[in-house]
C-alpha cells in the first residue's frame, strides 16, 4: 500500500515540519557531527597523556556515573521548567566543559583528574538535556505523522552520528584529538542557539508540587502501564549485554579472528548502514500493531553477539549488522510513536527520566563484569549468554498482553493534556531512544 505524500508548506517543507521540529532536527544533527567524534577524541587524549586502557574506562565512566545519578532530576526538572531552557543550559554546560577539556589537551596541560572532572560535568549536562529533549520532540509532532517525522529525525541523528565518526577519525590523524574536542565545544554551542529560538508560546504552563511529588507522578506513569515498564526492565538488561558484546569482546574477537580493527570497524558501519535503511522504512511504514512489530524486531538484535560466538567470517558478520540495524529501527520508531500516543505532555520528560535511567543503569556494570564472566566462562558462552538473555527477554516482553494489543490511533485524539508546539491549529506524545545526539546514547534506542 502506497502511504500518499504529505502536503508541503510554501517553504518545501512538509506539513507536519514545523519550526520546533526543524530547529530540533538540525541542532541534534549538528551535535551528532560533533560528539561521535569527541568520544574517539577523548580516549586518545587519554592515551596522549600517557594513560592506558583502564584510563581511558575511568574517563569514561566518569561521565556515566553522574548521568545515571542525575537522570530522574533531569525528568522532573525538564517537566517544571520550560523544556527549551533546560536544553540550552545544559549545552552551555557541556559546550564550557569541552571546550575546556580542548584547551588542556591543546596546551599538553591535561591530566587523567582534569579530563574526569570535565567529562563528569558532560555527564551531568547530559543528564538535564536528554529527558528535556525527548519531551519536546515527542511533543512537536501531531499524531497522525509522527511515526514519519520520528523516522527522519533519527535518520538524521544517525547519519550525523556515522559521519561524525569518520570525519573525527581523520582529524584526529590529521590535526590530534585537542581540536576534535574544540570543534565538539562549536557544535554544542550552534546546537544551543539553534535550541534557543524553539517557538514554546503555545506550550501549557504546568504546575508543580514539588520535586518528589513530580517523581512520584512521573513513577506512577511508568508503572501503571505494563507495556512501559516492561519494555524499559527489557532494555535495561539488553542495552547491557549490547554494550558488553560490542565494545569489550567485539574487538577481541575482530583481533584474534577476523583480522583487527579494519573488519570491526566495518561491521560497525554495517550496523549503522542498516539503522538508516529502517528509518527510511519507516517513514513509509506505519504497522498497526506497534509495540508487536518493534517487539518481535528486537529479535534480530540478539544475532550479532551468536555471530561473534561462532565467529562468522566478515561478509557474513556485517549482514547480521546490517539487518540488526535495520531491525532496531523499526523497534525505536514504533516506540517513540507509542510514547508521543499514550503518555500526557506534561509528564514526557519524567517518563523519558525513568525510560533514560533504566537504558544506561546497568551499561557499566555490565562492561566491568565481562572480563571476569570471559575468565569464568569462556569468550563465547558469554556471547552466547548475551544472545540468550536477548532472546529470553523479548519473548517475556510478548508475553505481556498490552504489548500484543497497543494499536496506533490513527485520526483519534492522542493522550490527554498533549499539545503539539510550533503546530499552529493542531492539537497535540525509548527506551532511552530518546534519541538526541548529546551523548553516548544507549545502544538501541537511539
Amino acid at each position: 500500500m502506497t502511504i500518499p505524500s504529505a502536503p508541503r508548506r510554501r517553504s518545501g517543507r512538509p506539513a507536519w515540519a514545523g519550526r520546533n521540529y526543524t530547529l530540533l532536527t538540525a541542532a541534534a544533527v549538528v551535535t551528532g557531527l560533533g560528539n561521535a567524534g569527541a568520544l574517539i577524541a577523548a580516549a586518545f587524549a587519554v592515551l596522549e597523556a600517557g594513560g592506558d586502557g583502564g584510563d581511558v574506562g575511568l574517563v569514561a565512566a566518569a561521565r556515566t556515573v553522574p548521568l545515571v545519578v542525575f537522570l530522574l532530576i533531569g525528568g522532573a526538572v525538564a517537566d517544571r521548567l520550560p523544556r527549551h531552557r533546560v536544553m540550552v543550559a545544559a549545552n552551555t554546560l557541556n559546550c564550557l566543559s569541552q571546550a575546556a577539556f580542548a584547551a588542556l589537551v591543546l596546551s599538553g596541560e591535561a591530566r587523567l583528574w582534569h579530563m574526569a572532572v570535565l567529562s563528569a560535568l558532560g555527564g551531568t549536562g547530559q543528564a538535564f538535556f536528554s529527558p528535556a529533549a525527548e519531551g519536546m520532540l515527542l511533543s512537536t509532532v501531531d499524531g497522525e505523522q509522527a511515526g514519519r517525522a520520528f523516522a527522519i529525525f533519527r535518520m538524521g541523528m544517525n547519519g550525523a552520528q556515522i559521519g561524525g565518526a569518520a570525519l573525527g577519525g581523520a582529524l584526529i590523524a590529521a590535526f590530534g584529538p585537542g581540536w576534535v574536542l574544540a570543534v565538539d565545544a562549536a557544535a554544542f554551542a550552534v546546537a544551543g542557539a539553534l535550541r534557543a529560538f524553539l517557538d514554546v508560546g503555545r506550550t501549557a504552563r504546568r504546575e508543580s508540587a514539588g520535586m518528589l511529588r513530580d517523581l512520584r507522578e512521573g513513577w506512577r506513569e511508568v508503572a501503571s502501564r505494563p507495556w512501559l515498564w516492561g519494555i524499559v526492565v527489557q532494555f535495561s538488561v539488553v542495552n547491557a549485554v549490547v554494550a558488553a558484546a560490542e565494545s569489550v569482546y567485539g574487538p577481541l574477537v575482530a583481533e584474534e579472528h577476523l583480522g583487527g580493527a579494519r573488519p570491526w570497524g566495518l561491521a560497525l558501519a554495517a550496523f549503522g548502514a542498516g539503522t538508516l535503511l529502517g528509518g527510511l522504512l519507516m517513514t513509509r511504514w506505519k504497522p498497526r500493531r506497534l509495540l508487536l512489530v518493534g517487539a518481535v524486531c528486537v529479535f534480530p538484535f540478539a544475532l550479532p553477539s551468536a555471530a561473534l560466538a561462532v565467529p562468522l567470517p566478515v561478509p557474513a558478520l556485517c549482514a547480521v549488522m546490517f539487518g540488526a540495524g535495520v531491525s532496531i529501527e523499526v523497534f525505536g520508531v514504533s516506540w517513540m510513536t507509542a510514547l508521543h500516543q499514550e503518555i500526557p505532555e506534561d509528564k514526557l520528560s519524567r517518563v523519558a527520566a525513568y525510560d533514560w535511567f533504566g537504558s544506561v543503569s546497568m551499561v557499566p556494570l555490565a562492561t566491568a563484569l565481562a572480563g571476569p564472566a570471559e575468565s569464568a566462562f569462556g569468550r563465547t558462552a558469554a556471547l552466547w549468554g548475551c544472545s540468550a538473555l536477548i532472546v529470553l527477554l523479548t519473548v517475556a516482553v510478548l508475553a505481556v498482553p498490552e504489548v500484543r494489543r497497543l494499536r496506533r490511533r490513527t485520526g483519534a485524539p492522542v493522550a490527554e493534556g498533549v499539545v503539539a508546539v510550533g503546530l499552529p491549529g493542531v492539537p497535540g506524545g525509548l527506551p532511552g531512544v530518546p534519541g538526541q545526539a548529546d551523548g553516548p546514547d544507549p545502544v538501541s534506542r537511539c
